[in-house]
This record gives structure tokens, C-alpha cells and sequence, in this order.
């Protein structure tokens, strides 16, 4: 029996992930933030909690004795963090505590790591928003070795995490991996992110409990994959014979427009008729295409995604509908 340690285990993937490890029988620990309001901070694992299937400690990435404690006690063998200021739009309003929570926090985790449990695996999720705008080839794809030049302060704090993982690889000679994940959205992602905030409108709107939808740049494109598939392309990842760094993409890319228009009409409606856009919600620096090229990792891990664009919002949709 395997023992895995998330940070972020109250988070989407962090919830998807624990229950996948649970499934295979690994003891799972993570550490969760203190919250005015405690149902937030577990809401997404309060089934596996209910269960006593995973331990939950308090801890933070900016708290590196928390970090220590937390690796103490749960002695594991798989490290996987998780943890960030998520939200790319909001990164350009928090830019200071985005990066000390990407950036240190990571190098927090990562010394905590070297120093308590080395014969551990690390895993660090890291982003294809370390990109930007950069393309590798006609086809506009982003492979392992597409120049990465982000645009956004999210993509320059996780670039960095990024390569002090790399680093720690090779100077300390540990078992450190990156993910380098591509947008994947599912019935557990928050409200504000453009996804769920799109669905869960839409369905408002349907029901007459909404009048609109704002929304900032219709015209970007994005891969977009299912948390559900993507969480174990982590595991497998970390269970590869050496460690390394892959890209997990589904390789077809939508625009929000695109996304609008599927789901709306999914409800019989027409986008267009309750859709504005508001400068409010652009980026200050925009990113307008991505695309993964995950065939290092199909190839070499054998994972490929079950769930498509269509199945990941269908899924949404009567997620959502069942709730509103």
C-alpha cells in the first residue's frame, strides 16, 4: 500500500485525484487552507472525509513549517502539488500573492520535500500558460519543447516553479515531474472560471433566474479537457520509470464563442441574444491560442483522454441543471 501527499486536495483536480488514488488503494493525505466558512474548504472531499478514506491537515505553501509537519507525519511516497492561485483573469489583480503562492510556495514544497522525504516522487502542476502566444509548428500546436513565454503573472509564477522542479531533478538528483496540464474544466470547477460561469448562466437564463452573460474575449481559443482524465495522466506521470516532464492535452482546440454557442444551443437558445462582453473581464495581455500536442505522453505513458468537449459540457450541463 502506497502513500500519496496533495497539496490542493480541496481543489478540483486535488478531489478528482484523491478519489483515484483511494480507488487504488494508496493511504492519501493533504493539507487544506482554514476557512471562515469550513464547508468551503473541503465541500469537493467531504464524501472521501465522510468515508475516512483520506487525512486532511492544516497547512499552507507559504507556511513551510506546516509543510514540514504535514510531510512528517504522512512520510509518503508520492508528492503531488497542486495547490496555486488558480484563476489566470484575477492573477493580473493579485499579482503578488499569485506569485509568492506559485513561485515560493512551490520552492517551499520542493525544500520540504528534499529535506524530509527524498526517496519520494514529486509531481508539480505546472501550465500551458508558461506558453503565451508561442507556437511550435503550422499546425499551432505547443509540444515539451515550444519556447515558453508567458503573458499573463499565473504563467510567469508557474514558469518558475517549473524549472526549479527541473532543477531540483538534476542537482539533487530527485524524482521530480512536471505536468504541463492544458485547460480541463469539469462539474467541480468554481463558478468564476469561464466554463462553469458560462454553463451555470446559461441555465439561469433558461429558467428565467438571469437576464445575460458577460464575458471578456469570445475570440480565444483553448484545449479543453475533463479534470477526470487529466488526474491520471498525473499518476501515471509519477509512476513512469524516470522522472520527466509531459504535456496532457486533448490537441483540439474551441473559442469561447464556440463554447457559447454549444451550450446555449444545447438549451435551446440562441448565444448571441443574451451574450455581452465587458473590458472588465479581459486580460491586460492576452493569450489567444493554445493547443497541446500530448503525443510524448500517449506514447510513452499510454494515456489518452475518455472524455470530449461535447462530454465534458453535457456532463455540466445536467450537473448544473440538477442544481440550479
Amino acid at each position: 500500500m502506497k502513500t500519496a501527499f496533495i497539496t490542493g486536495i480541496a481543489g478540483q483536480d486535488g478531489s478528482y485525484l484523491a478519489e483515484y488514488l483511494v480507488e487504488l488503494g494508496y493511504t492519501v493525505y493533504g493539507i487544506v487552507r482554514r476557512n471562515s466558512v469550513p464547508e468551503n474548504q473541503s465541500c469537493r472531499i467531504q464524501h472521501l472525509l465522510d468515508s475516512e478514506k483520506i487525512i486532511t491537515l492544516y497547512g499552507d505553501l507559504l507556511d513551510f513549517s506546516s509543510l514540514e509537519n504535514a510531510l512528517k507525519i504522512a512520510q509518503p511516497d508520492e508528492i503531488y502539488n497542486l495547490a496555486a492561485q488558480s484563476h489566470v483573469r484575477i492573477s493580473s489583480d493579485i499579482p503578488v500573492f499569485t506569485t509568492q503562492v506559485n513561485s515560493i510556495g512551490a520552492l517551499n514544497m520542493l525544500e520540504a520535500y528534499r529535506k524530509i522525504c527524498p526517496k519520494a516522487r514529486y509531481y508539480q502542476a505546472s501550465s500551458s500558460e508558461m506558453f503565451g502566444n508561442s507556437i511550435e509548428d503550422k499546425e499551432g500546436t505547443q509540444n515539451e519543447n515550444t519556447r515558453m513565454h508567458p503573458v499573463s503573472p499565473y504563467g510567469c509564477s508557474k514558469l518558475y516553479a517549473y524549472h526549479m522542479t527541473k532543477h531540483y531533478r538534476h542537482a539533487y538528483g530527485l524524482f521530480t515531474c512536471n505536468g504541463i496540464l492544458f485547460n480541463h474544466e469539469s462539474p467541480r470547477r468554481a463558478s468564476n472560471f469561464v466554463t462553469s460561469k458560462i454553463v451555470k448562466s446559461a441555465i439561469r437564463i433558461k429558467k428565467g433566474l438571469q437576464s445575460r452573460l458577460e464575458l471578456g474575449n469570445l475570440d480565444t481559443y483553448r484545449d479543453w479537457g475533463h479534470s477526470y482524465d487529466y488526474v491520471r495522466a498525473m499518476h501515471a506521470i509519477v509512476v513512469n520509470d524516470k522522472p520527466d516532464d509531459f504535456v496532457v492535452a486533448t490537441g483540439i482546440t474551441h473559442s469561447v464563442r464556440e463554447l457559447c454557442d454549444y451550450v446555449f444551443s444545447k438549451l435551446g437558445l440562441d448565444y448571441t441574444k443574451y451574450v455581452v462582453q465587458k473590458e472588465i473581464y479581459k486580460r491586460p495581455e492576452e493569450l489567444q491560442y493554445l493547443k497541446g500536442d500530448s503525443s510524448k505522453a500517449r506514447e510513452k505513458l499510454k494515456w489518452k483522454p475518455k472524455y470530449t468537449f461535447e462530454t465534458l459540457l453535457d456532463e455540466m450541463i445536467e450537473h448544473y441543471s440538477s442544481l440550479i
